[in-house]
């Protein structure tokens, strides 16, 4: 029998103990690596569901019938929620006619007015389209009422244009409504947005404006155009330092709404403060009945033009205004632009801007 020389064996251990101590650490790397991945993915979800969670935190729905009207015996009511393309959970009321048959029914989305909540006029809108057999959603803009989106008390041109198509979105998913037959109703100052997110979204069937603002242009403008590019200039000064101050003291400013008492001067600031401060009107969620937007909320509206491409709007608009209201103007410098043959501007003899809110004769349901 050959002899092995002799530290050969010794040789052969290390080489074996060599491989496994390689074979141990390479299992350990990869092992290593995989945590690392895992803890990569789990922290980026878990930041992905806070700042989720932290778009929706203000969500805290009522059960409670809380509107600024009566509740209809003709309609079914429930609260749903829906969300839209930035990821902000919007709170909807959904009223359906209690006798409805067994096919799909035509849908309605409803916003407005600028600053109001749903349990107001685009709630009592909704609920008399309901009790005339369609299925109606007014709902709350991002970062009001009960829908979610931070800081509070803040509005978007683009969000909540957005938000109008999300509704859309929503009512095109429901089993007994026709996705074909969708058409919105914007009130104020959701009425502009609501011919700005026609001229985006040709899903939307029919375009009703009531008593429109033209929130980018009287942000941009003035009341009857008199702002002029210095007072602008000015302005972003005051928005620039306020934003200094609010990142400073780590909240936002508002503007202040509506004041406690009726104010003296011109009549439509009279008129709202009777609709949004007292009985008639007035609820706790509401922008316009509480503090008011935030101060630097008007810094986006100040340079958009939300009306820019409305003239390319092909599905049918209906416009209606009050002749003696203050903002017949932005109704009717919009209803010019429009191209589409098939459009109708509705004047109201005698009626004032907020008599479209809640004024059950005024507004024109049939």
């Amino acid at each position: 029998m050959e002899k092995k020389p002799e530290g050969a064996e010794i040789n052969v251990n290390e080489k074996t103990n060599r491989l496994v101590k390689w074979i141990f650490m390479g299992t350990t790397l990869i092992f290593l690596a995989t945590t690392i991945v895992f803890l990569i993915l789990f922290v980026h979800e878990k930041n992905k569901d806070k700042e989720i969670k932290n778009q929706n935190d203000a969500i805290n729905i009522t059960n409670e019938w809380d509107k600024t009207f009566k509740k209809s015996d003709k309609v079914n009511h429930k609260k749903v929620t829906f969300h839209n393309r930035f990821g902000i959970t919007l709170v909807g009321d959904l009223y359906e006619p209690k006798e409805k048959g067994d096919g799909k029914l035509a849908a309605i989305a409803l916003c407005g007015p600028f600053g109001a909540v749903k349990e107001q006029a685009s709630g009592l809108y909704a609920q008399n389209m309901a009790e005339r057999g369609f299925i109606t959603l007014a709902f709350d803009p991002s970062f009001t009422g009960e829908s979610g989106g931070l800081p509070r008390d803040l509005n978007s041109p683009d969000i909540n244009t957005d938000d109008f198509s999300a509704a859309v979105d929503y009512l095109s998913l429901q089993d007994n409504i026709d996705p074909e037959k969708i058409s919105i109703i914007g009130i104020c100052g959701f009425g502009g947005y609501a011919l700005n997110v026609a001229s985006i979204d040709p899903r939307i069937k029919v375009t009703v404006v009531s008593t429109m603002y033209d929130m980018s242009r009287v942000i941009a403008y003035g009341y009857n155009d008199i702002t002029t590019a210095d007072q602008r200039y000015n302005t972003r000064i005051s928005l620039a330092q306020q934003r200094i101050i609010d990142y400073k003291n780590g909240y936002y400013a508002t503007q202040g709404g509506n004041p406690e008492e009726r104010p003296n001067g011109p009549l439509f600031l009279q008129q709202y403060w009777d609709y949004y401060k007292t009985e008639r009107g007035y609820h706790k969620r509401s922008v316009n009945s509480n503090k008011g937007w935030l101060t630097t909320a008007q810094s986006s509206l100040l340079n958009t033009k939300l009306l820019q491409f409305t003239n390319e709007i092909k599905n049918a608009v209906l416009m209606i205004h009050g002749k003696e209201a203050h903002s017949y103007y932005f109704g009717r410098d919009a209803y010019s632009n429009l191209t589409t043959s098939n459009k109708e501007f509705m004047e109201i003899d005698g009626a004032y801007h907020c008599d479209l809110y809640d004024n059950l004769e005024v507004i024109p349901f049939d």
